[in-house]
């Protein structure tokens, strides 16, 4: 192995190795960086209570001069739900489904009443709701009912109401110890139950309840109305896909401006990431292909000596084992070096979101170096495969 080593060294260009050595690093890296910083990002963005989260808009029918009158009800018809959910913009379709009877609310700490209020409930599938479901169900007969109020409620009263009124502001976790007195009225009844605030959503501007919940209370307090939902939730695959738009506009839909817009911002996060590692991809193919090339150049320029060896009796196997080292080797100290690099580079940018965004969780680094193990194991596959049939050729035409 060292004869053979150094009989077909001495036509090794170093400055050519190095050359690709530090374009495939630099490929290497921008590939484990881009998806490492995707995957770190990717909570701010897509996560419950991140600024911008995942695709979901929500649909009602625009007001008319007819719904002004009475002569419309606005509500969204099965046909009309079973046709949205045929879109192919679409990926999964929820209704909002309201309380069809008077409820009141009041409200204290320590069983002593603070102010009361009118409001309403509504409930969508459980797969919608962006708040812990641990304790989000409810059976007939339980003397509590879960409840999920906006996060922008809590800012209102902070900031808005209890300033006016010389109030003390509520952190989240005080909220869910506040005493709640639901009351029910109709179909000739009026009864109480018990609320408990279990948490707070992003997502969905309403006063939410279990969907049992409110099939139950409408079918006990309100059963001969009409349930039908005048809201509608989607999560779709591309907010940014222009025959969403377009389909709202000719059925006369509206939906929430600012979900398009974040939903259109977190494709764009996408596509950046993607463009970023196809770059750092294409980089890499690019100096594999240079190594290739290089080694297959080498090979062409020992050729005699490789026959020579072959026909002293030398193997295939054992003359091309130095040039498949070699690119291996030089693979292996590509993905070390870059795996290290994104293990600095990854803690300077995670410290600046962490200063901004003090309870993300960055993704594990795990898929990042899986990724760089198959490109190594994928480019050093088709580099041994190459070389040995160029050794085999020269086997088979020895004589």
């Amino acid at each position: 192995m060292r004869l053979v080593w150094k009989l077909l060294r001495r036509h090794i260009s170093l400055p050519q190795l190095a050359g690709f050595f530090l374009a495939n690093l630099l490929g290497m890296l921008i590939v484990l960086l881009g998806l490492q910083f995707y995957r770190d990002i990717k909570p701010v963005f897509s996560a419950e209570d991140g600024f911008i989260r995942p695709d979901y808009l929500i649909l009602n029918k625009r007001v008319t001069p007819l719904s002004s009158i009475g002569l419309s009800n606005g509500s969204f018809s099965q046909a009309e739900i079973d046709e949205l959910a045929r879109q192919p913009f679409t990926k999964r379709v929820g209704s909002f489904t309201a309380s069809q009877y008077k409820v009141s609310c009041s409200m204290g700490l320590g069983g002593v009443a603070q102010f009361g209020t009118d409001l309403f409930f509504e409930s969508v599938p459980d797969a919608f709701v962006d708040a812990d479901l641990g304790k989000w169900h409810f059976s007939e007969g339980d003397e509590v009912v879960p409840i999920i109020l906006p996060k922008t409620y809590l800012a209102i009263y902070n900031f808005g109401f209890a300033k006016s009124q010389n109030l003390p502001k509520i952190s989240e976790g005080i909220a869910q110890m506040v005493e709640l007195t639901i009351t029910m009225r109709g179909n000739g009844r009026g009864e109480y139950i018990k609320g408990r605030v279990t948490g707070f959503s992003s997502r969905l501007n309403t006063i939410l309840v279990p969907e049992s919940f409110i099939r139950w209370s409408n079918a006990r307090y309100a059963p001969q109305s009409d349930a039908s939902p005048n809201r509608i939730i989607l999560e779709v695959n591309n907010p940014a896909d222009d025959a969403i738009v377009t389909y709202i506009n000719s059925h006369d839909y509206e939906l929430e401006e600012d979900k398009l817009d974040a939903g259109r911002m977190t494709f764009f996060l996408r596509i950046t990431a993607g463009i970023v590692m196809a770059v750092g991809l294409l980089i890499s193919l690019l100096s594999f292909y240079i190594l290739m090339l290089s080694i297959y150049l080498l090979v062409e320029k020992n050729t005699e000596k490789m026959r020579t060896l072959l026909l002293i009796g030398y193997s295939p196997m054992r003359v091309a084992l130095p040039y498949q080292l070699l690119a291996v080797g030089m693979n292996a100290a590509v993905l070390v070096l870059a795996a290290g690099a994104l293990l600095v580079i990854r803690p300077l940018y995670m410290k600046q979101l962490w200063s901004v965004f003090p309870k993300m969780d960055g993704g594990s680094i795990l898929p990042a170096l899986l990724l760089g193990l198959v490109l190594f194991a994928a480019v050093s596959l088709a580099n041994a495969v190459v070389i040995r049939r160029r050794i085999n050729k020269i086997w088979n035409n020895k004589n």
